[in-house]
């Protein structure tokens, strides 16, 4: 089991001290049909954290079927980096607040995890942010059809994550999936949570 870091001050410490530079990628499971110098066009994500008496959440969106990219999936909020944004930081906080009406300055970052490849050749870096203050969701309708949140220790046991296969362009590809409840949490999202623990557990471990 992954090790829990019940609080987001170790967790910012854990990120801070994590010296590895391994990105991860939806073709870890499927190594052999895995694209030799594709074209990636830079992303970023928000792992939007939440702080209550009961544990720490993690906000997650089930994205609008009407989209062109992951239509319908469950994800964290985000997308593709524009040229006016500063940094990975400024497209995940821009991107939050347009699909979910969180504000900037309502969320502490407390680290950048690795990048993450995705089938759809996006290069997506995961930025974890701390909600401080009381949030009341917006939705973009043109973007998210629902915002819920997810325990974050449903993310710390190795065993909740399963390996499920399916074809896609004529290949059977298999991936990470947690199903929880009606929400079935998989792809790159379910990558992302997977590698954020994994380097809390294991940074944890080296102190």
């Amino acid at each position: 089991m992954f090790k829990l870091l019940n609080s987001t001050d170790q967790i910012k410490t854990a990120l801070e001290n994590y010296a590895g530079t391994e990105n991860t990628s939806d073709f870890d499971l499927n190594n052999a049909l895995r694209p030799v110098d594709p074209k990636l066009r830079d992303a970023a994500v928000l792992i939007p954290i939440t702080s209550s008496p009961d544990g720490l959440n993690v906000i997650l969106t089930k994205r609008s079927n009407n989209l062109k990219h992951h239509p319908g999936q469950i994800a964290l909020p985000g997308g593709k980096v524009e040229k006016s944004d500063k940094d990975v930081i400024e497209t995940a906080l821009r991107e939050a607040y347009e699909e979910i009406g969180l504000l900037k300055n309502n969320v502490e970052i407390l680290g950048i995890l690795p990048k993450h490849q995705t089938i759809t050749n996006f290069c997506v870096t995961p930025v974890i942010g701390l909600i401080k203050n009381s949030y009341e969701p917006k939705i973009e309708f043109g973007e998210v059809d629902e915002i819920f949140k997810i325990p974050f220790k449903l993310f710390i046991n190795p065993n909740n994550f399963q390996i499920h296969y399916r074809i896609w362009n004529n290949q059977k590809r298999g991936y990470y999936s947690v199903p929880y409840g009606p929400y079935y949490i998989w792809g790159a999202t379910a990558r992302i949570m997977r590698m954020f623990c994994k380097i809390l557990s294991e940074t944890n471990e080296n102190k």
